[in-house]
């Protein structure tokens, strides 16, 4: 199974192309998260606003995420994220034209940050309920580091491409990312997927809340997802790179887009890996130990003052991240009806965004009070603590074998119709 597995991946079409997809949708994230902040720092030289960008791009997922979750469920999931990514494509078009006229303002910034936001926002919960839809159950843990190592590896890229480009002008930034998004589209409607979707009607406050009692229900789920919340949350500091990278390790533009893509390097080695070799025994030990390492990597971060070693310890902490993701977004999937998916996903998402959105909020205070390395610092060693503390609170989670304990219950017939590309 070992050296099949991958292998059937790699011919399984439908599932190339929403490998392809995730390509180059990550890509073009990635490229206006770098320039949008290089940008937005040049603009008004305060650290405060490049946390405040990371809060109003995470407001939309408080706001909309019981109604995601709902979209996801009960509509074609392959249009609901293909709708998504050509908001993200108006977006760029929106700054392109905007760097061309020399219109962008903090204002703008924003705007398109929050409307940004919202689109994301609806096309997380669409695009990772989608996956069990395109690959059989037995592929699904390697289906899950393969979609990671998808996007990691535009995150290696496209943040030291954007960077590059920058140095160009804005607008050698912005154009690009349309036509990445627009691709990305157009492969997300291609896909040939088998989903159940529920019969249309009304939203019922029963029918939006489904999800959150769905995951208070199953300890070892709310136990993952709000450590990665948590810690994540307190040891992020990517908020706080273009401040490292201009007063702190002194380099530029280049400089930042390497640093965005030191973490994905490690993640992308340890995708590849685990798609590879998937854990099968001892998956909680092994995740509490990741999320211990990517809080140690925090702080040896936070201290640095040399970009080289700055670069290797991001390496760590993105592939100890990894470990943490795969795991996770494995078990929660495979425990959860195809008819959940999406309004599960719609609260794991929101989970996702206050540990990156809301953290890079909090990377921005604590650096504006505290000053950025101690900030960092005392982030990490939140992480530290907030391991500590879940391994007491969720200690069937800590002692987790496996990563599937039990069948997944289908759809019920009565309700689901398939749908079928």
């Amino acid at each position: 199974m070992s050296d099949s597995a991958p292998l059937l991946l790699r011919h399984h079409r439908p599932f190339l192309a929403f490998w392809l997809a995730r390509v180059f949708t990550a890509s073009g994230f990635q490229m206006l998260t770098v320039a949008i902040g290089w940008q937005l720092y040049q603009l008004t030289g305060n650290v405060l606003d490049l946390g405040l960008v990371g809060l109003v791009e995470f407001a939309p997922r408080v706001l909309f995420m019981l109604h995601t979750g709902h979209v996801a469920d009960r509509y074609d999931r392959r249009r609901v994220a293909a709708l998504c990514q050509s908001l993200q494509a108006l977006i760029a078009l929106a700054l392109v034209l905007g760097s061309a006229t020399d219109n962008v303002s903090r204002e703008l910034i924003f705007c398109l940050a929050f409307l940004l936001g919202a689109a994301r926002s609806f096309e997380m919960p669409a695009t990772q309920a989608l996956l069990p839809n395109v690959v059989p159950p037995g592929l699904f843990p390697r289906a899950v580091a393969a979609s990671a190592s998808a996007t990691q590896a535009a995150t290696i890229v496209a943040p030291a491409v954007g960077g590059l480009l920058y140095a160009l002008g804005s607008i050698w930034v912005y154009g690009p990312t349309v036509a990445l998004y627009v691709i990305a589209c157009g492969l997300t409607l291609s896909l040939d997927a088998r989903q159940q979707v529920q019969q249309r009607g009304r939203a019922t406050l029963e029918s939006l809340l489904a999800g959150i009692r769905f995951i208070r229900s199953r300890p070892d789920i709310l136990g993952a997802i709000s450590l990665d919340l948590f810690a994540v949350l307190l040891g992020g500091a990517t908020a706080l790179l273009p401040v490292f990278a201009k007063d702190i390790l002194l380099t530029g533009p280049w400089g930042l887009g390497l640093l965005r893509s030191a973490p994905a390097v490690g993640a992308l080695l340890m995708s590849v890996w685990l798609a590879r070799f998937p854990f099968e025994r001892k998956v909680g030990r092994t995740m509490f130990t990741a999320v211990g390492v990517f809080g140690v990597a925090t702080i040896a971060f936070g201290l640095s003052t040399s970009f080289w070693f700055s670069l290797a310890v991001l390496v760590v902490l993105g592939a100890a991240d990894m470990i943490s993701m795969v795991i996770r977004s494995a078990f929660v999937q495979l425990e959860t009806p195809d008819e959940m998916r999406g309004r599960v996903s719609a609260v794991n998402g929101l989970f996702i965004g206050a540990s990156n959105q809301l953290g890079e909020f909090e990377s921005g205070i604590t650096a504006h009070w505290f000053g950025t390395v101690p900030a960092v610092v005392l982030g990490g060693v939140g992480t530290l603590v907030v391991t500590g503390v879940w391994i007491k609170l969720f200690p069937s989670l800590a002692n987790r074998d496996q990563l599937h304990s039990q069948p997944v219950a289908e759809a019920p017939a009565a309700s689901a119709a398939p749908i079928k590309g």
